[in-house]
């Protein structure tokens, strides 16, 4: 009985008494006896108990699932969006049905142009080899060449956008981070780019690549553009090393008269407002003493006109005064006396002499 009973488990009804050429229970047996999970001649409960309590342990595995601190999950049932949820443990349907999708919304990434960082793990952070000396090789606007390093910083701002929007927006990314350089780059000449005009083409730059984001509608925020290394091919570099060297001693040489300018200008303009000033207070002087000097005379004038013989007198007086306490030796004659004594000795100043003295 047993044997007419294995006999009709390896027939197929369904094919005219032939053997099934797939017999599920069949392989899960010889597949659980050759993994030594069942002895041989097991019964069909003890495969099919093991087989669900394998199922149920696999979907209690796939449902549930942990979203780290700086990201958010994007959950998909069979495919279409479900909703978002915050960093923590979150339990979905097991086997495949939800998905959910790791987005770091909160993390600060990064793509670098022309080089690559060791140990990165977005594989859109760095070129491809054989893009990495491409991207650097541009043309500027006065049709030189020069090699550009540069690095944009951004963040996912929505991951819902970032995910279905876009197909593969961190690649889209690089080629607009790409396209835009070049365009910004080949405004410019060979110098500016190399030299002064790096602020201006990181701002330039970030501009045009926010604009093209939201146009795009990745949902990625842009919040950095920073050139790196800026150098000419290989061919020219010693030219161009030579080429600023020179235009650093040139600053120098500049920034050198600008501080004998600046050191002998503002002295000498010191010194010319100083002799303004004099000049003014002396001119002042002069006037106030000559306009002093003709009040006092017109003053006098009116005096004079009132009592002239008495104005007369008093100016004599006063002239007098102002002059003899200056004369050293006096002589003080009559004008009655016909001459002067014989033994007058003129010649001596001494105070002890004969008409010497003050009076």
């Amino acid at each position: 009985m047993s044997a007419q009973n294995n006999n009709s488990d390896q027939q197929d009804p369904w094919n005219g008494g032939k053997r099934s050429a797939f017999d599920l229970d069949r392989l899960l047996g010889d597949w659980l006896v050759r993994c030594q999970c069942v002895r041989p001649g097991s019964s069909r409960t003890g495969i099919v108990l093991f087989a669900v309590l394998a199922g149920a342990g696999l979907g209690l595995w796939t449902a549930y699932y942990t979203v780290p601190s700086d990201s958010v999950a994007v959950v998909q049932r069979f495919g279409k969006y479900l909703y978002e949820v915050p960093p923590g443990l979150h339990f979905k349907l097991p086997l495949g049905m939800d998905v959910a999708t790791i987005v770091p919304v909160k993390r600060q990434l990064k793509q670098e142009f022309g080089f690559a960082t060791p140990g990165a793990t977005d594989p859109y952070q760095t070129p491809r080899v054989r893009d990495q000396k491409r991207e650097t090789q541009m043309v500027t606007g006065d049709l030189n060449a020069a090699l550009v390093e540069w690095v944009v910083q951004y963040r996912i701002a929505d991951p819902v956008r970032f995910l279905f929007e876009v197909r593969e927006p961190a690649e889209t990314l690089r080629y607009v981070a790409e396209s835009v350089m070049r365009e910004v780059v080949g405004d410019r000449t060979v110098d500016e780019v190399i030299t002064v005009g790096r602020q201006e083409i990181e701002i330039e730059a970030l501009d045009k690549m926010q604009r093209l984001s939201r146009k795009y509608v990745m949902g990625i925020s842009i919040d950095q553009v920073q050139l790196k290394n800026i150098n000419p091919p290989q061919p020219v570099q010693d030219s161009f090393n030579e080429v600023n060297q020179a235009q650093q001693e040139k600053e120098k040489l500049i920034n050198e008269a600008r501080r004998d300018y600046n050191k002998v200008i503002p002295l000498a303009q010191g010194e010319k407002d100083q002799r303004i000033r004099e000049a003014d207070g002396y001119r002042l002087k002069r006037i106030n003493e000559a306009e002093g000097d003709a009040a006092r005379f017109s003053a006098l004038l009116a005096e004079y006109r009132k009592a002239p013989e008495v104005t007369r007198r008093r100016i004599y007086i006063e002239t007098l005064q102002a002059v003899l306490p200056d004369i050293q030796a006096k002589v003080i004659v009559d004008q009655q006396a016909g001459s002067i004594l014989p033994l007058l000795n003129l010649g001596t100043t001494q105070p002890g002499a004969i008409g010497g003295g003050r009076p």
